[in-house]
C-alpha cells in the first residue's frame, strides 16, 4: 500500500480544515459532556440512592451503537454538526460521569471534617476542596473521553459530518488508500497532541501532586 504524495500536497488545505473540523466535534462534544457530569456527579455523590440510577443510565446510553444513536437524533437536529455533538457528548458522560464521582469519593472524609469544622459552607467545600483534591482522577475521565471522542467523530461521516472521516469514505469508494492513511494518520496526532496538551494542563492545575511526588 503506497502514499500518492503528489495527493497530500494538493490537499493540504482540506486536510487541515477537516482536522480542524474533527477536533472542533471532539472538544464541544467533551466541554459539554463535563456541564452535564459535573452536577450530576455531585448528586451522585451527595445522594447515594442516586447513585446506582445514574451510573446505571449512562452505562446504558454508552451500550447503543454509535450510528443508532446518530440516526436516532437525525428527526430532532437533522443533518446538522449538532447531531454530531450531542451523540458525541452521551458516549462522553459514562467515562466523566463515573470518573467525577470516583475523584469525589478519594476526597479524605477528614478533609471535608476539617473544612466544615473552620465554618466553611458546604458550597464553597466542594469548590475550593473537594473538586480540587478530585481533579487528577477527574482529568484522566478527561483524557479518555476526549481520545475516544477524537476516534468516534469518524462515524459521524454516515450523517454527513464526521470531519477527517470523509477521508475514509472517499477513500474507500475509489479504491484509492491514500486519504484512508491521511486520515488515520491526522486522527491518530490529533489524540496524541490532545492528550499531552491535557497532561500538562493537569500539570499545571495540581502542583501539590508534584510536591508530593517530590
Amino acid at each position: 500500500m503506497t502514499i500518492d504524495w503528489s495527493w497530500i500536497g494538493d490537499h493540504t488545505d482540506d486536510l487541515t480544515t477537516l482536522s480542524v473540523s474533527h477536533l472542533q466535534a471532539a472538544l464541544s462534544a467533551v466541554f459539554l459532556g463535563l456541564l452535564i457530569s459535573l452536577p450530576l456527579a455531585v448528586i451522585a455523590h451527595r445522594i447515594r440512592p442516586l447513585r446506582g440510577f445514574l451510573l446505571g443510565l449512562s452505562n446504558v446510553l454508552f451500550t447503543i451503537p454509535s450510528i443508532a444513536i446518530f440516526v436516532l437524533l437525525l428527526p430532532v437536529s437533522g443533518l446538522t454538526r449538532t447531531t454530531t455533538v450531542i451523540g458525541l457528548t452521551i458516549y462522553t458522560l459514562v467515562v466523566l460521569l463515573r470518573n467525577t464521582v470516583e475523584g469525589l469519593d478519594s476526597v479524605p472524609a477528614k478533609t471535608k471534617e476539617a473544612a466544615k469544622a473552620m465554618g466553611t459552607r458546604p458550597l464553597r467545600t466542594l469548590l475550593t476542596v473537594e473538586l480540587p483534591l478530585a481533579l487528577p482522577v477527574i482529568m484522566a475521565g478527561v483524557r479518555i473521553a476526549t481520545v475516544m471522542s477524537i476516534s468516534l467523530v469518524s462515524v459521524a461521516t454516515y450523517i454527513g459530518d464526521g470531519g477527517l472521516g470523509q477521508l475514509f469514505t472517499d477513500g474507500f469508494q475509489r479504491n484509492f488508500p491514500t486519504p484512508v492513511i491521511a486520515g488515520v494518520v491526522l486522527t491518530l496526532l490529533l489524540a496524541l497532541v490532545a492528550d499531552a496538551l491535557l497532561v500538562a494542563l493537569q500539570y499545571v492545575l495540581t502542583p501539590w501532586t508534584r510536591k508530593r511526588g517530590a
